[in-house]
């Protein structure tokens, strides 16, 4: 694993966050171990070809899926729905060198949430007022929702679920 870049890629991730005008959104994970992502994806036309535009995520679990995820969603940006379903946690972490054994399932992680957005999209969105759920990955077309809202709604079914906010790091620029 390239160790500067994963350190970049964790101090300043790219992407994080909601995307509330998003075609498609996708979560995978687990809630009674922690580790989930979601992914939020906004397509636009180009040369007659629908591309992704961009891409957004939110994450909860190791750094490394962080930093997966954040490339990810710069990697995915002008290819078309069929060119990302073909790529591979991998390819969405190849950019941070090979992963160690006990962190690839953080790039397939990634990659669940990627092709759970990427098979959402084109399904007929559904009210925004229905609570998101684990493993949702139908976009709703006024909001999509938060991960820490599927993990609230996952601890009131399991009622094992503690989230804790962290603060934002500070920009610099």
């Amino acid at each position: 694993m390239d160790e500067a870049r994963l350190q970049d890629a964790i101090a300043n991730p790219q992407n994080l966050g909601e995307m509330a005008d998003a075609d498609a959104v996708g979560t995978v994970g687990s809630p009674d171990c922690g580790d989930m992502v979601r992914m939020w994806i906004k397509y636009r036309e180009q040369d007659g070809r629908k591309v992704i535009d961009k891409a957004s995520f939110q994450s909860f679990g190791c750094q490394t899926a962080i930093a997966v995820a954040s490339m990810a969603t710069e990697l995915i940006r002008g290819k078309t729905r069929e060119e990302a379903m073909q790529m591979s946690g991998e390819d969405l972490s190849k950019p941070l060198g090979p992963l160690p054994p006990m962190k690839i399932h953080c790039g397939q992680m990634v990659e669940g949430a990627l092709k759970a957005a990427l098979e959402a999209e084109g399904r007929e969105l559904r009210p925004a007022s229905k609570e998101p759920e684990v493993g949702d990955s139908e976009p709703r077309r006024s909001q999509a929702g938060t991960l820490a809202d599927a993990l609230g709604a996952a601890g009131k079914q399991a009622g094992k679920i503690r989230i804790v906010l962290q603060p934002a790091p500070a920009s610099n620029g």
